[in-house]
């Protein structure tokens, strides 16, 4: 399982499909080259679904921030209801861990979209049309736009998560028995405390009656709970609560020093002197090296490939 690839939807313009209004494409660099090389994409482009084609009409949205319309800017054509079908059937079908969005677009964008009354600006606080829909159907898929995306706290985060949640796949899609679940459980335990502790300990209460429930409700409550969970933001203090549990389980096969080294260097990250990758690569290590099965199995430790180097930044 520690070898899955996360499904992503994604803009097809980002992988350097020339599908953009003006013929090209929005190539990124991280996405199609160092994301793409672990993740198996779901390419998308809904106006090119809608038939509009490459090189096409240039679209915004128009009218009430509430309810806006999606209008070509010369035609003055009406595509919000072509496109409101579109989207939903997508959502309605749509099976994928996480999805990467093209920034600034009336269609895909997330955040930020400019809604005009003529050549006014009536808000700037809306999403893109297609976009909206899909969020709004799968509120707990982790979203991002490629713009955000060069925010390393942001693209550390929407990583962590589809990576948890392809594993998440992986194991409810197989022959699965109530242990392999509570296995699994024990697995992500540093990684859903460093998340939402509360959520872990309702979690664990799902997972406690593992056996006496019907396997799909399980898994049905089992997957909604742990979504949710990855959904909020690791803070530096919880990442510091799951590091001393982790030294406290590690440090027990150490030397006075060598304990001494490991608690100075987690309180040089919580000063934000040094990035989270070094405090974890001493646990991982010591924790191989001591025979800490219960911390060195964490996927905590390694929750995406390492080849990404996606916890080099010192926290803010």
């Amino acid at each position: 399982m520690d070898d899955v690839r996360p499904r992503v939807a994604v803009s097809r313009c980002l992988l350097g499909d020339p599908v953009r209004f003006n013929g090209g494409h929005s190539r990124d660099r991280f996405v199609s080259g160092d994301l793409g090389g672990h993740v198996d994409w779901v390419p998308v482009c809904p106006e090119m679904e809608l038939g509009l084609g490459a090189p096409r009409e240039s679209l915004r949205l128009e009218g009430s921030p509430d309810g806006p319309r999606l209008m070509t800017r010369r035609s003055r054509a009406d595509l919000t209801g072509p496109m409101t079908a579109l989207a939903a059937e997508r959502a309605a079908g749509l099976d994928v861990d996480g999805y990467l969005f093209k920034s600034r677009s009336p269609s895909c964008g997330i955040h930020g979209i400019p809604v005009y009354d003529g050549d006014a600006v009536t808000g700037r606080r809306n999403r893109g049309l297609f976009a909206a829909a899909v969020i709004d159907a799968h509120p707990l898929l982790p979203v991002e736009d490629e713009g955000r995306l060069h925010d390393a706290v942001l693209r550390e985060a929407f990583v962590e998560r589809i990576f948890a949640l392809a594993r998440l796949r992986a194991l409810l899609s197989g022959d699965w028995r109530p242990r392999d679940l509570v296995e699994f459980h024990g697995r992500h335990k540093m990684q859903l405390l460093a998340h939402d502790p509360a959520a872990y300990r309702g979690i664990g209460r799902i997972v406690a009656a593992a056996g006496a429930r019907p396997r799909d409700l399980l898994a049905r409550d089992y997957a909604a709970a742990f979504r949710a969970a990855l959904a909020a933001k690791a803070t530096v203090g919880r990442h510091v609560n799951v590091l001393h549990h982790c030294l406290g389980v590690v440090g027990r096969h150490l030397d006075r020093a060598r304990r001494a080294d490991l608690v100075e260097v987690i309180e040089s990250y919580e000063a934000r002197r040094v990035a989270l990758t070094v405090p974890v690569a001493l646990i991982r290590h010591h924790a191989r090296g001591e025979g800490a099965a219960h911390v060195s199995g964490q996927t905590y430790l390694s929750p995406y490939p390492d080849e990404l180097r996606l916890r080099n930044h010192i926290p803010a």
